[in-house]
């Protein structure tokens, strides 16, 4: 990967539905040079996906929480692997992070208002017996939200 590479990658970070015109306004090659690297990059797994991010005025409407869950020290691996298979399942789990400290996993939880939320933490945490205890704080409002990465050389 080369600087050219790296810069089409942070343009598109930004903007994903740019075209190859768009992306030579902004990076030293001609269009078709651009839809040649973009092609590569998708063939070869770098660009993994290509997403809408909803705007805030449609998430808005949402009960989003932050959820940080400890797992009990002696679970069983079938039980820990059943969890987190179950996580990465469900739509409501928008991310799901294995993380160091008191906790052992965090979770961004998107559900339509507070009894969804309930619903949802009665029936994959609440009752699960390798959870040990979760915390849940509630977002009141998005500051700042990217998935954009910053490419070093």
């Amino acid at each position: 990967m080369d600087e050219l590479d790296r810069s089409l990658l942070a343009q598109l970070q930004q903007d994903g539905l740019a075209t190859a015109d768009q992306l030579a306004e902004l990076v030293p090659l001609s269009p078709s040079a651009i839809a040649r690297r973009l092609r590569r990059l998708r063939g070869d797994g770098t660009i993994a996906a290509t997403r809408a991010i909803l705007s805030e005025r449609l998430l808005g409407q949402r009960l989003r929480a932050l959820v940080t869950v400890q797992l009990h020290d002696h679970a069983p691996a079938a039980g820990l692997a059943a969890l987190r298979a179950t996580l990465l399942a469900l739509p409501e789990v928008q991310l799901c992070l294995e993380i160091s400290g008191p906790s052992d996993l965090v979770l961004l939880v998107s559900v339509a208002d507070m009894p969804a939320f309930n619903e949802f933490a009665d029936a994959h945490l609440a009752g699960n017996p390798v959870v040990r205890r979760y915390e849940t704080a509630f977002v009141k409002k998005a500051l700042k939200f990217s998935t954009a990465v910053p490419l070093a050389d």
